[in-house]
């Protein structure tokens, strides 16, 4: 099962960053036996021939490894909220433990300038990653630590037959677009573009999914991603129905 994980895994970072080096290919087959990393949920993302983990990856390790809890707080001595400088704590507790502990800061000078404006939010993401890190072992840097990406190149994989969703939607701080990580999961499990793109806008609460805002469509890739993963043939059932709805329209 692990094998078939790591092919997976190689074939999708193939299609997404073309050939990988010997050490990369190496590195990524770690990850996915010691971790379960996927790069199709977006776990994983590889800059300048080096893997670097991602916030929704360390998150959803903690909830496989059965994290009992995760507290963050403002260090108000060390922040300055009109100069947007916020220093974050962040522990994370597993099953047994006192605590793992991680700090995280962010500024103006340090985040990309799309997510200015953001630096609370950015700088508990990073105290929460590296409490993660400290507590699972991960020696990998996470991308929202790396602060100006925001001109790091794109992925260029062959496209599916789908729309490439607007609004905030495209690549961002060194991550994939969405649409190509919706693209490789319709390729992946054989799915029909039309009617996920039905299901997405339905799970979304828009006419079109271009019109969602990214949040939700990270959240539905995850959802589909899970679906697929653990109960295709039921997600299979979902999707046909918006086929049958669609022909009750007509």
């Amino acid at each position: 099962m692990r094998d078939e994980a790591f092919c997976i895994n190689l074939r999708l970072a193939k299609i997404l960053w073309g050939d990988l080096s010997r050490i990369a290919s190496q590195g990524l087959k770690e990850l996915t036996r010691k971790y379960a990393f996927s790069v199709a949920s977006g776990d994983l993302q590889l800059l300048d021939g080096r893997w670097y983990v991602t916030h929704a990856g360390l998150l959803r390790l903690s909830v496989r490894r059965r994290c009992a809890g995760i507290r963050t707080s403002a260090i108000a001595r060390l922040s300055d909220s009109a100069a947007s400088r916020w220093v974050f704590k962040a522990t994370v507790y597993k099953s047994g433990s006192k605590g793992f502990v991680g700090y995280g800061d962010a500024d103006p000078s340090n985040v990309s300038s799309l997510v200015r404006g953001s630096e609370l939010r950015i700088a508990e993401t990073r105290a929460v990653n590296r409490a993660l890190r400290k507590a699972y072992g991960i020696g990998l840097c996470s991308v929202e630590e790396l602060g100006y990406l925001s001109a790091a190149p794109e992925p260029s994989p062959r496209k599916a037959s789908m729309p490439s969703p607007s609004n905030g939607n495209g690549a961002g701080n060194g991550q994939p677009r969405l649409r190509d990580r919706l693209c490789l999961l319709i390729r992946q499990h054989q799915l029909d573009p039309n009617l996920v793109k039905r299901y997405a806008a339905d799970f979304c609460g828009t006419q079109e999914l271009r019109e969602a805002s990214r949040d939700l469509v990270e959240s539905f890739i995850t959802t589909l991603a899970d679906q697929a993963t653990k109960d295709r043939d039921g997600l299979i059932c979902k999707l046909n129905s918006y086929s049958s709805v669609e022909a009750v329209q007509s």
